[in-house]
């Protein structure tokens, strides 16, 4: 049985992902307010500063999944997040998210953080299956998920409304046993 409720701290060669806390909010409020990062992740939510802070103060507690804020170690700085959710004790599987505030992208920490998440998922967890969903308009994240070791297995078609417009979705996934055999 996985051990959700440790929160592990891991380390890269650029980034380091320990357990989100409340004080990690003001680091990522421009996930929630940039127009461009809610497009891409399909978020149609609005939250406001109060509410952040009550939903990440909670992530320690919680058993069924692991939330890990991803900081810069060059900088010191928080710069998204990397999550294993929707556990499915019975075929031992999570989904996979993972977002970074707008001036953090390009730069390889997104790679860095889900091979270390990922990797986590499957050598410390012992789960068999990671799965995620990226929409047909964020090209630059479906390469980033393919070079982590992700590959595509279908398409939700029309999956999210966005402005009017339906957007599919492609579904990814890596299994343990591909886990270590892609390259780096």
């Amino acid at each position: 049985m996985p051990d959700f409720l440790h929160k592990p701290t891991l380390t890269g060669d650029l980034v380091v992902l320990r357990p989100l806390t409340e004080e990690d909010v003001p680091a990522l409020l421009p996930l929630f307010e940039d127009a461009e990062v809610r497009r891409l992740t399909g978020s149609h939510a609005i939250f406001d500063e109060p509410a952040l802070r009550k939903w990440y103060g909670s992530r320690s507690d919680q058993d069924d999944r692991l939330d890990l804020a991803v900081v810069e170690r060059a900088t010191g700085r928080v710069v998204g997040e990397a999550v294993l959710n929707e556990w499915d004790a019975d075929n031992e599987s999570c989904s996979f998210r993972i977002v970074f505030v707008p001036d953090a992208v390009g730069r390889g920490l997104g790679t860095e953080a889900t091979r270390l998440i990922v990797g986590y998922g499957f050598e410390s967890l012992g789960l068999y299956r990671i799965s995620l969903e990226v929409y047909a308009f964020n090209p630059r994240a479906r390469r980033a998920y393919e070079k982590a070791g992700f590959t595509a297995e279908g398409v939700l078609r029309g999956a999210l409304l966005w402005e009017g417009e339906r957007v599919d979705a492609t579904v990814m996934s890596v299994l343990a046993p591909e886990w270590g055999t892609t390259p780096a």
